[in-house]
């Protein structure tokens, strides 16, 4: 851990106001896709372009389980499963549990967080479409390096951990809470949910947020609720244009959507889809599911995977590869296209025969991201060919203009 002055001084300003109780439950091995990115990267960073700058604000009154005063004031903010969370004043470092904080966290005009889980599966290229709003991953830390060492977070010394503690003590053979009390009391506080996936049975016992509640509580924690309110407003005004695109239930495709590593895929991991962030693209265009109309299990029950033969008796119209967000459009179309339309099975799906397979989109959403692939999914299986946001009114808010 830092021992410099300044290191000490912000230390003393932030403080957990929460007893972490018993939250070691029963949880799942890490697969091979897991340790390694799974998505056809690494966790080492490709991205070079210039961090979204910090914006220093005034704190503001919020709601929802959070008491705010003004800047340096002291405050609170509530979520689970580590209940209250009290801070002396706004972090200025922090670390996240995924691309999905870590975009919040863009959005809410933060710096990027000193560290995520896997760097490659925060995939910072759909800044791209938002003009002046970019991530350098360069110096960003992955946080899972064949184990989570305590030492770690220690080096990062951030001032708050934005990570689900159930998530590093179930996720793999990691952590117990012996070292969640000891790295909250020595370091920084935890605060997080694991709100990607509703796959997890050490989740059922405490509540999932939506991408939105849980946004609004990291901007309790940054004292950014006007920032919120404007992404919520204009994530309003997205809905009502994807209410206008959206065909009739009856008129719906149904979508296969899986995990496919590498360029060469002969077997994929079947996601169902369910409730957290991962999905929310697919609920909102209403798209059937055409694996939940099968007795295939979701990958998450029993880690089964399936082969080109299954994925032909069931013959959806569209197939949508996670695992691949790493490649340009074109670079999917002339690797894992190509070879299912020279595969002597894979060639005989109707997804295949009329072009419908495409980049499933990735595991961990945040508000800007969401807009994107959302927008994507749209041309994907609807046809989509207006923007259906605004990016210059994304970077407005961004910025702080708003």
């Amino acid at each position: 851990m830092m021992t410099d002055d300044s290191s000490r001084t912000r230390r003393t300003v932030l403080k957990t106001g929460a007893t972490l109780g018993t939250l070691a439950l029963a949880g799942c091995t890490e697969s091979a896709s897991d340790t390694s990115g799974g998505d056809g990267s690494t966790a080492t960073n490709t991205d070079t372009a210039t961090a979204t700058p910090t914006d220093a604000e005034t704190a503001e009154t919020s709601t929802d389980g959070a008491t705010e005063t003004a800047t340096g004031g002291r405050y609170s903010v509530t979520m689970e499963p580590v209940g209250t969370v009290e801070f002396e004043g706004v972090p200025e470092t922090w670390v996240a549990n995924n691309g999905s904080w870590a975009d919040m966290g863009i959005a809410l005009g933060q710096e990027p967080p000193k560290g995520v889980w896997l760097t490659g599966r925060y995939h910072t290229q759909y800044y791209d479409e938002i003009p002046g709003v970019s991530v350098d991953k360069s110096d960003m830390v992955s946080l899972y390096q064949d184990g989570v060492s305590k030492e770690r977070f220690y080096a990062l010394d951030g001032d708050v951990h934005v990570v689900d503690p159930n998530f590093l003590m179930n996720r793999f053979n990691g952590w117990e809470q012996s070292d969640v009390d000891e790295i909250s009391e020595q370091v920084a506080p935890f605060f997080g949910n694991s709100i990607f996936s509703g796959g997890y049975t050490w989740h059922e016992d405490y509540q999932y947020y939506t991408l939105y509640e849980a946004f609004e509580k990291l901007a309790q924690v940054f004292q950014q609720t006007e920032r919120y309110e404007a992404f919520a407003t204009l994530h309003d005004e997205f809905q009502s244009n994807l209410g206008d695109v959206v065909p009739a239930e009856g008129e719906r495709p149904a979508v296969a959507i899986m995990w496919a590593s590498g360029d060469e895929p002969a077997e994929f991991s079947p996601y169902l889809i369910s409730q957290g962030t991962s999905f929310k693209q697919w609920r909102d265009l209403g798209v059937r599911d055409a694996l939940a109309e099968t007795d295939v299990q979701d990958f998450h029950e029993n880690r089964g995977r399936i082969d080109f033969e299954t994925l032909l008796e069931i013959d959806p119209e569209y197939v949508m590869f996670r695992g691949q967000e790493g490649k340009t459009a074109q670079q999917f179309q002339d690797t894992v296209v190509t070879y299912m339309e020279n595969h002597e099975v894979g060639s005989q799906l109707s997804a295949v025969e009329n072009g419908n397979v495409h980049r499933g989109g990735p595991l961990y959403q945040g508000p800007i991201t969401n807009l994107v692939v959302t927008e994507r999914a749209a041309r994907q299986v609807y046809d989509v060919d207006e923007q259906l946001f605004d990016r210059q009114r994304v970077a407005d808010i961004v910025s702080g203009e708003f």
